[in-house]
């Protein structure tokens, strides 16, 4: 190869890049604490934090980070180019809608009942009984209508749900146990009235960053290697370790 068809590619690859980099990539999440909330008008967290050194590492410093309803973030995932969904769950329902760049964390969902009240789940048919609330196309509301659950009280927002539990307008509700302190505290309630009762080991799964499926596989691949970095070197984990 001469030394002038070397530059040409190599001007080639550099401008390909600078295309790619400049396009607006449109972060998109839920309002989940501790994982991911706003403060002082901007989307903060460690979940966050994770996202936000990735596409940095990357090289993508056009980039919003926007919080929505979690099934408008869903929404525009799925249909915008440059769309980058957090924190997502990973399902067979899922795999072939998104472009899956890197898992975060493991998570846990447990069912958890308000203190006093008759609710008992000694196994999961058990719950088919009780009124359980849950956000509109999560994945804990995907899973429990996968189970052929019908009781099933539809929120848009995590408090919401949450304040459901908290009236008496749901019988149990689906949660990690990282979400529950921060919710007692949005709700003003005390949490030693908050017990959980039943683990839901099916839906316990991996939370991921993905991508839209319009999004060019070049921004796909400099992200998943930016992000496989920061684990290998510690830093998804230093992030991560600030979790109450």
């Amino acid at each position: 190869m001469s030394l002038a068809t070397k530059l040409l590619l190599g001007l080639s690859w550099a401008c390909a890049f600078t295309s790619l980099s400049a396009q607006t990539i449109q972060a998109v999440t839920e309002d989940a604490p501790p994982y991911t909330y706003v403060q002082h008008g901007r989307v903060v967290g460690p979940v966050t934090e994770v996202v936000e050194q990735s596409l940095q590492r990357a090289g993508f410093k056009d980039y919003r980070v926007n919080l929505y309803p979690w099934a408008r973030a869903y929404d525009l995932a799925l249909k915008q180019p440059h769309a980058l969904i957090f924190l997502i769950a990973r399902t067979p329902a899922r795999e072939a809608l998104f472009h899956w760049t890197g898992e975060i964390m493991k998570i846990e969902y447990h069912l958890y009942r308000w203190r006093g009240r008759a609710v008992e789940v000694p196994h999961l048919d058990a719950a088919r009984a009780y009124r359980i609330g849950v956000m509109r196309d999560d994945v804990r509301q995907q899973y429990l209508q996968s189970k052929g659950f019908t009781k099933l009280v539809v929120s848009a927002q995590p408090l919401d749900n949450f304040r459901k539990l908290v009236s008496g307008q749901v019988d149990l509700v689906p949660l990690t146990a990282g979400e529950v302190q921060p919710l007692c505290k949005e709700a003003a309630v005390d949490c030693s009235q908050l017990e959980r009762v039943f683990t839901l080991q099916e839906a316990s799964t991996g939370l991921y960053m993905a991508y839209s499926l319009s999004t060019p596989s070049e921004v796909v691949e400099r992200t998943r290697q930016a992000f496989e970095q920061l684990k290998a070197d510690g830093t998804v984990k230093r992030l991560l370790d600030k979790i109450p």
